[in-house]
């Protein structure tokens, strides 16, 4: 039993104790993300991991962070927070990946109002189920109660991630050629980005979020709250088993701005709208603010929230081996010379 206790810091807004109380409903979740390396338990100072390098000749660190932004806003309305934790995993897990790293491990920090210990716990659950589907651990986090700064009900969940890769590995865009074939990995809906859009588009501080959708076959805070997709898994099995010459995490700034990081000056994709399925949400998007085709492209994934680029002549073998990790990949364009980065036609 802790016996830490401070009226006067009480007195003030801050539960110490509620913050104890935190941990110890959180650990349960934790532990299911504990993988071979995990040294410490929750509590210490520090999250203590050692990592296998056996087989590396030069392995490389690979760090991301990143938050769940105004979606959180989504959950808080709905009062469901058990799912936006698995977007803040996402975030930065898919980053690092596109490196060709593995996560080894993550952290992560809340900020909020009031300390609950039970809606902190809930969030941390969903933290540590994205780090299960990520195959990553939990090692350590941070809860901040901010009273007078924050709203009783407001939070903001950040974290960070770590991973390795062989030097030798490091995915290298100087390998991508004219004629490589640009591959979608579907999305499971807006992911976390483009929310103060969506925010806006839907009014949703007035809206009824449990009202149900037909084009969406769900409530809209349901369909707007889906968890971002972690691709870890399937992009390490095409790493793998296929030659990969670039990869491209789809978040803010949608194709336009993503797309083009893994490409070398003198190439650019193209890239056929046709092609891309793009998600019945997004069309609800554009429809409900009468948003430019071209600013949906330019804000979100529009149903891709990945793209891999391969040869030619890897494309159906890079196919089937996403198809066994369970994600219907499908091509999209391709890489060309051009002296714009990015063309969609």
């Amino acid at each position: 039993m802790n016996h830490s206790h401070s009226a006067s810091y009480a007195a003030a807004g801050v539960d110490i104790e509620a913050g104890y109380k935190g941990v110890q409903l959180m650990k349960e979740h934790v532990r299911r993300t504990f993988i071979p390396g995990v040294v410490s338990d929750l509590g210490g100072f520090g999250g203590l991991f050692a990592p296998d390098l056996s087989g590396m000749k030069k392995p490389v660190l690979v760090s991301g962070t990143d938050g769940v932004g105004t979606k959180q806003r989504i959950a808080q309305l709905l009062d469901r927070h058990d799912t936006v934790g698995i977007d803040c995993v996402a975030m930065c897990v898919n980053d690092v990946i596109c490196c060709g790293a593995k996560p080894l491990f993550f952290l992560d920090y809340i900020a909020i109002g009031k300390n609950i210990p039970e809606k902190v716990a809930e969030l941390v659950s969903g933290v540590a189920e994205g780090c299960v589907r990520a195959g990553c651990a939990l090692i350590g986090g941070e809860t901040a109660e901010h009273p007078g700064t924050m709203a009783a009900d407001d939070y903001d969940l950040a974290g960070f991630t770590v991973g390795v890769v062989d030097e030798e590995k490091i995915l290298d865009p100087k390998r991508m050629r004219a004629g490589d074939v640009i591959l979608a990995l579907p999305s499971s809906g807006v992911h976390s980005n483009g929310f103060s859009l969506v925010r806006k588009v839907f009014d949703v501080e007035r809206a009824d979020l449990h009202r149900f959708i037909p084009e969406l076959g769900r409530e809209l805070g349901e369909a707007l709250l889906e968890p971002t997709c972690i691709y870890v898994k399937p992009v390490l099995a095409l790493i793998d088993q296929a030659e990969v010459h670039g990869l491209s995490h789809i978040t803010g700034g949608g194709f336009y701005e993503n797309i083009p990081r893994s490409i070398p000056a003198g190439l650019g994709a193209k890239i056929e709208k046709s092609a891309v399925r793009v998600l019945p949400v997004f069309r609800a998007i554009q429809e409900a603010g009468s948003i430019p085709e071209r600013d949906m492209f330019n804000t979100f994934n529009m149903g891709v929230g990945m793209t891999a680029v391969v040869p030619a002549h890897q494309a159906d073998k890079a196919i089937a081996v996403l198809r066994q990790s369970g994600v219907e990949a499908y091509p999209i364009g391709e890489i060309a010379v051009s002296d714009e980065p990015i063309v969609l036609c």
